[in-house]
This record gives C-alpha cells, sequence and structure tokens, in this order.
C-alpha cells in the first residue's frame, strides 16, 4: 500500500470526522469527489486506486481530471470548484505528513479555481409574497401545512435543511417568539417570529398536537419531510400563485429564493448587513453583501441623494412665478 491510501483514510476518519466533526453532507461531497477522482486516475495513470500514489496526483492530472468534469460530466464551474476545494483541502493535510512530496503538494495546491458569472440574486417582491401565501388551500391539513411552512420560510429565511430540521420543540410562542435551528458548522441560532407567522404557527401547533420532538413540517403520516418534497410544495404553489400574479410565472422560485426574499425583506426595511449575515446564519459579512448588488433600489436611491458636479445642493426652484407656472405643465 503506498502513501496515498493511508493518507485519505486518515483524512477522513481523523481529520473531517474526528477533528473537523463534519457533517454527514460534507463527508459526503467529500467522498464523491475522490471516489470520482480515483476512477478517472486508474484510467489516466493505468494503476489501480489502492497503489497510486501522492506522486501520481500531480498539477497535471488534476487539471486533466477539472476538465473531464467540465467536458464529460458538463459540471459547471461552482460544482469544479468545489471538487477541487476537496482535492486542496486533502493535499493540505497531506503536506504535513509527506513533506518528500512537496513539490507535487505545491504545484497541486497552485491550481486556481475557475472564475464564472455571478447570477443576479432572485427574490419575491411584496405582491408576489401575498399571492404565494394564499395559494395553498387552508381547508385542507395540506394546505395548512404548507401555509406555514411557507410563512416561515419567507419570514425567516431559513435554510431548507433547517426548515425540514425543525421540531416542534423548536418553536417558542412565549415572550420573545423566535425559533431555534442548527445550520451549517452546527452553528445555533434563534430567528424572532412576526406576530402574522406566529398566529400561523400557534394554530398550526395546535392541529399537530404533537410532541416536542416531533417534526414541525411533516407528511401526513408524521415523517419529517425531505428537502426535496418541500422543493415540490413550493414549485406546486407558485404555479398556482401565478394564475393571480403573472410575473411568478417568469421566475424560477426554488426555495433558496425565498431565503433571499427574507434577506431583501430585510435590506428593504433598512437593516444594516451585519444584522442580515447574523439573522440568516452567514459566516461572514461579505457573503450578505450579494443582497446589496441585487437591490436597483438602494442604487437608485443613492443616486438620488448625488448632484452633478458645479451644481449648488437642494431642490431647484424656479426665480419667477411665470416659470414657475410653466414648470407645472408637465
Amino acid at each position: 500500500m503506498t502513501a496515498l491510501a493511508p493518507t485519505l483514510q486518515a483524512f477522513f476518519t481523523d481529520r473531517l470526522i474526528a477533528q473537523h466533526q463534519a457533517s454527514a453532507h460534507t463527508v459526503a461531497a467529500y467522498r464523491d469527489t475522490f471516489r470520482l477522482l480515483l476512477c478517472f486516475a486508474e484510467a489516466h495513470v493505468g494503476k489501480a486506486p489502492s497503489v497510486l500514489d501522492v506522486g501520481d496526483l500531480d498539477a497535471d492530472v488534476i487539471g486533466a481530471f477539472l476538465v473531464h468534469l467540465r467536458d464529460d460530466r458538463h459540471n459547471g464551474p461552482r460544482t469544479r470548484n468545489a471538487r477541487l476545494s476537496a482535492v486542496h483541502a486533502l493535499f493540505r493535510y497531506a503536506a504535513l505528513r509527506h513533506p518528500e512530496h512537496a513539490a507535487t503538494i505545491q504545484g497541486v495546491l497552485a491550481v486556481p479555481p475557475a472564475r464564472f458569472e455571478r447570477a443576479d440574486i432572485a427574490f419575491l417582491d411584496q405582491d408576489e409574497v401575498e399571492a404565494l401565501l394564499a395559494a395553498p388551500d387552508r381547508s385542507r391539513w395540506f394546505g395548512r401545512r404548507d401555509h406555514a411552512l411557507l410563512a416561515v420560510a419567507i419570514q425567516t429565511g431559513l435554510r431548507v435543511s433547517e426548515l425540514t430540521g425543525l421540531t416542534c420543540g423548536d418553536v417558542h410562542l412565549g415572550a420573545g417568539p423566535h425559533v431555534r435551528c442548527v445550520g451549517k458548522c452546527r452553528k445555533q441560532r434563534a430567528t424572532p417570529l412576526t406576530t402574522g407567522v406566529m398566529a400561523v404557527l400557534r394554530a398550526w401547533l395546535d392541529e399537530r398536537g404533537a410532541a416536542e420532538g416531533d417534526p414541525l413540517f411533516s407528511t401526513s403520516r408524521g415523517r419529517r419531510l425531505s428537502t426535496d418534497a418541500v422543493a415540490l410544495i413550493v414549485a406546486k404553489h407558485v404555479e398556482a400563485a401565478a394564475q393571480f400574479c403573472p410575473t411568478l410565472a417568469s421566475k424560477n422560485v426554488s426555495p433558496h429564493v425565498l431565503r433571499h426574499t427574507a434577506a431583501m425583506r430585510l435590506l428593504h426595511a433598512g437593516v444594516d448587513t451585519s444584522t442580515i449575515a447574523l439573522w440568516l446564519g452567514h459566516e461572514q459579512v461579505e457573503t450578505t453583501q450579494i443582497y446589496l448588488h441585487a437591490d436597483q433600489t438602494i442604487k437608485e436611491r443613492a443616486l438620488a441623494r448625488t448632484a452633478p458636479l458645479g451644481a449648488a445642493p437642494g431642490r431647484y426652484r424656479p426665480p419667477d412665478m411665470l416659470l414657475a407656472f410653466l414648470e407645472q405643465l408637465r
């Protein structure tokens, strides 16, 4: 057995699981990356994965692997960058254990991520939000569940995994009503609830009549909704709401768009980006800057506060009553 196999095994067992205590989603993403890489390297180098050495995975092989992801698997830049990030994490770990492969490791770590254009942030305006919340048929159990789920998602901005992970005990409707969740990196946070959403959740909890550990949003059999199920619920009600709000038909509305909507509503209300970052559970405040770029109204207000060079500040006032009369003729 060469150096690569025990290093890769230790990377998962010691670094990811024992030291970083990475989530199951992270472990699965890294596992899939290295499964793809080892299969590619086997065909490219001509060695079985168990006999590959660190030196066999040099910068040229990693570069060819990234091209394979782009051309053969048709992966986008974000996916390729995520795979490269996993490879870089392994090689940073290997650098401490195998200094004899320093040149190879430095070459791999120097492979840059792909650049890509960032799409505009999609979010719903007030009319679209109202149409979406009105879409579920609240005379039925499923409709009341979906209405509560959509109301919580739009107001709190929880990630879809955080929504599906909520239990009845995570909802606190006493003084300072809020929901508690565990987000990325196992960070716990509490998100306040508005009076309207609190009323919706109180009625839903009374109807659920479930124990604190039971899922807040469940199937008819009491099982936790999957993230795919939530995506289908959102798509279903967006299609129904588009009949009354045509602008919804031109938007690709996913559960994450509801998260963007919560952030933009906070931004329009004048909440600063550092508070929005705490609200959404962002690791870095810089992540929240995307909403500033997406909000055209903020840019228009900034433009309105500027004046041409050399112009006196203040509103223009006609110097004569006759000119003032003509100015009003619009």
